[in-house]
């Protein structure tokens, strides 16, 4: 019988007010967007949640055509696209969502590839935990009882979380830190649980390390990312989408828009990475 991941919100009921509050920081709900005035509903893996918020701040000082936002897991935004939610622009952490749903028509095209994406582990101020990208510490802390509680978003629809999982794989950490695990229904999730006090750490996106919201809470250190499969993130226009998602959808490939994606680690093969 498949066992059912459990989520910091299962596991214990008094963290719920605290992920309440966290909301207001790591998380863009559609109803938030749904206030915003006419404008195309914008659906993004939340490992964009920082990069895409000054891409679409740009596109409307330049254009004065506003956008709603969406943020989520890439998996979950595919299963409503294919259940006619009314999204027109869909900014995927993994390709082969938006390559599946093309495949399946969906989708104008095949879209456009807009970064390649890469993992972090953060340990918040205070842990016991060391910033330590080869995972050596982790595995220490394994066996001397450092770690108690580490996150990482839900690999089940999460490929932020899913490239977790690979890499604690390749180190021979899978098995043995299951039990110690608090998935976040995305990466966003993962990274407010990873820099809490309910946490000692977790593996989250890069971007989202280098926002400076998250990176005052902690440290972090680059997981080598020839540890998990490639994040192929990619981006795609959907049948229904009118002139104001296509004028965004152009946009976002534009140089403007490239120095921010830039800024927040998303870069293209043969950009320069920032370190």
């Amino acid at each position: 019988m498949k066992t059912k991941r459990k989520t910091l919100w299962t596991r214990r009921p008094g963290f719920r007010w605290a992920f309440f509050l966290a909301l207001c920081l790591f998380a863009d709900l559609p109803a938030r967007g749904a206030l915003a005035q006419d404008g195309p509903l914008i659906a993004a893996a939340s490992d964009l949640q920082f990069a895409l918020e000054e891409i679409a701040a740009a596109f409307t000082a330049g254009s004065g055509q506003k956008v709603r936002l969406s943020f989520g897991s890439s998996g979950n935004f595919a299963r409503q696209i294919r259940q006619g939610a009314p999204i027109e622009v869909f900014l995927s952490a993994d390709e082969n969502y938006v390559l599946a749903l093309a495949r399946d028509g969906f989708a104008k095209d095949q879209g456009a590839l807009y970064a390649m994406g890469r993992i972090v582990l953060i340990v918040p101020h205070g842990s016991p935990l060391k910033a330590d990208g080869t995972l050596v510490d982790l595995k220490a802390a394994l066996n001397d009882g450092r770690l108690i509680k580490f996150a990482i978003a839900n690999p089940e629809h999460a490929p932020y979380g899913k490239r977790a999982e690979e890499a604690l794989r390749h180190q021979g950490l899978w098995d043995a830190i299951a039990p110690n695990l608090v998935y976040g229904e995305n990466v966003s999730q993962a990274a407010q649980f990873a820099t809490s006090a309910n946490a000692q750490g977790g593996l989250i996106a890069y971007s989202l390390a280098l926002s400076p919201r998250v990176s005052a809470l902690g440290s972090y250190a680059l997981i080598p990312e020839d540890w998990h499969s490639p994040l192929r993130q990619r981006m795609v226009l959907l049948k229904n989408a009118g002139p104001a998602a296509e004028r965004f959808y152009a946009f976002v490939q534009q140089p403007a828009a490239r120095a921010i994606f830039q800024k927040y680690g998303f870069v293209l093969p043969g950009e320069p990475e920032r370190r």
